[in-house]
Order: C-alpha cells, then structure tokens, then sequence
C-alpha cells in the first residue's frame, strides 16, 4: 500500500494515440509475430517519488480478418515519468491505438520542505 499526505496528492491524466499503423504499413498492421511499440510519458512537474500508473485502451482499430491481441502496460515507471508498452503477436494486425493513462502519487511541498514525508 501507497501511503500519501492528503494535502499533497498529485492526480495527472494523458491520452496518446501510440500509432498509426495503417497509413504506411508500419509493423503493427503489417508485421507478424511478437511485436512491441513504446513511448516514453513525462510528468510536468514530477511527483515526489513514483506515482501509481493505470493505463488503459480507449481505441483499437484492428483487422476483422485476424485474431485480436494486445497487452498493454506502464513500465520503467518513476516520478519523471514512465514507458507505455503496447504489444502484440501473433497473426493480428492493428491499425491504431490510443491510450488514456492516469497517475497519482505525492507532490513535493510547495516549499522545499520534502523531508517531512
């Protein structure tokens, strides 16, 4: 469990569309087997120490012809940031995909005074 100051919770949300796949052929839409598309996501300012992360999908355009398979998931996650991971494998050709993400974590002070956590 994540123990945080209620007077300085910091709460962030993001959407990104992580690719387009289907304009240029690109991996995800034309590609077989294992394949995996990251983004790094920066927080603006960071929280004082790394949030809690949750992803989810908000839109998936696929091929009806193929098998549909994703995994998506926060990585490498710290509080400047983190990696979104999309993966897929398999026959399944995606054409694109957006992400919505939201954190929350602790806040720094507002002034300096950090050592009080």
């Amino acid at each position: 469990m994540k123990r945080v100051n209620a007077s300085q919770i910091g709460i962030v949300q993001g959407s990104r569309v992580l690719f387009s796949d289907f304009r240029d052929d690109g991996p995800m839409w034309a590609g077989t087997g294992p394949r995996e598309h990251r983004e790094a996501v920066t927080f603006d300012p960071p929280f004082h120490d790394a949030p809690s992360v949750q992803v989810s999908m908000s839109m998936w355009d696929t091929d009806s012809q193929t098998n549909h398979r994703m995994d998506i998931s926060a990585e490498n996650i710290t509080s400047a940031g983190f990696d979104l991971i999309f993966k897929t494998w398999g026959d399944s050709r995606v054409a694109r995909v957006r992400v919505d993400w939201l954190a929350i974590g602790a806040l720094g002070h507002d002034e300096g005074w950090d050592d009080l956590y």
